[in-house]
């Protein structure tokens, strides 16, 4: 068994795509109409075969008291890999994306928390050697 597609709950979901592909770098794998939205999912660079992002729209009624809680709490939705998180931080930080936590080592990672604009915090995580 293997992981075949997660979801990240998006507002928008044109608004995800530019934020997703233009600053943090994935890409398009399929891009469907499906009525009012799309089946509209991403995959690293790295990984065009991997495991897809769905930005999925927060249509239903539990998804902003949700999302909103974990914001809140300062809670990541979900987490992506980087192989030098120091160096993701200055380049996001470049394109104007704004980190909720900084870079900071946590026993065997280093993470930051940055916002997708889409309403939802994201961590980034370096597994450290």
């Amino acid at each position: 068994m293997r992981i075949y597609v997660t979801s990240v709950l998006v507002d928008n979901q044109e608004q995800a795509l530019d934020f997703y592909t233009n600053k943090l770098g994935f890409e398009v794998k399929h891009d469907i109409p499906m009525g009012e939205h799309r089946w509209l999912t991403l995959v690293s660079k790295e990984q065009p075969d991997g495991t897809e992002l769905l930005l999925e729209p927060s249509e239903h009624a539990a998804a902003g008291p949700f999302k909103s809680a974990l914001v809140a709490d300062g809670i990541p939705f979900t987490s992506f890999q980087v192989d030098n998180v120091d160096a993701e931080h200055k380049r996001l930080s470049g394109y104007g994306v704004v980190f909720t936590q900084s870079p900071v080592k946590a026993g065997n990672v280093k993470m930051a928390v940055l916002n997708d604009t889409c309403g939802n915090l994201i961590q980034l995580v370096e597994m450290l050697r």
